[in-house]
């Protein structure tokens, strides 16, 4: 059971960053899942400009894309475009971490899927200390 108090709290911290973002921001893109990024209309001098995400969906960090993270993490002034080196055809589509879902990786033999190791082939032999 959820408590009702946090999700208040969440709730009107994600108005907040609405308001903020309608307010003070300036939207420099979107990623494949659909989460929207910006920066700050003005930065004082001096200082560095602020730069955040509204996520579709629940808030999590890890649906940022490396892509995404360098630009939000003052890495990079630009997202890396599509046709960037460090992009190869080998890669796999970024993913969040799916720990505490349904798509979670068990392993063989985990509980959850299915409690059932393969017996030892037998290629074992425990350490015994010298005696």
């Amino acid at each position: 059971m959820s408590d009702p108090s946090f999700s208040l709290i969440r709730r009107l911290s994600q108005f907040g960053t609405l308001l903020q973002t309608w307010l003070c921001g300036i939207e420099e893109g979107q990623d494949f899942s659909g989460n929207r990024y910006f920066r700050a209309r003005h930065t004082p001098e001096g200082l560095r400009e602020k730069r955040w995400v509204v996520y579709a969906g629940e808030p999590e960090a890890s649906k940022v894309p490396p892509e995404w993270h360098i630009w939000l993490h003052h890495t990079a002034n630009a997202p890396l475009p599509g046709t960037s080196p460090f992009h190869q055809p080998w890669q796999k589509p970024h993913q969040p971490n799916m720990t505490g879902t349904d798509k979670a990786y068990r392993p063989p033999g985990h509980v959850l899927a299915g409690g059932r190791r393969s017996k030892a082939t037998g290629d074992y032999q425990a350490w015994r200390p010298e005696e």
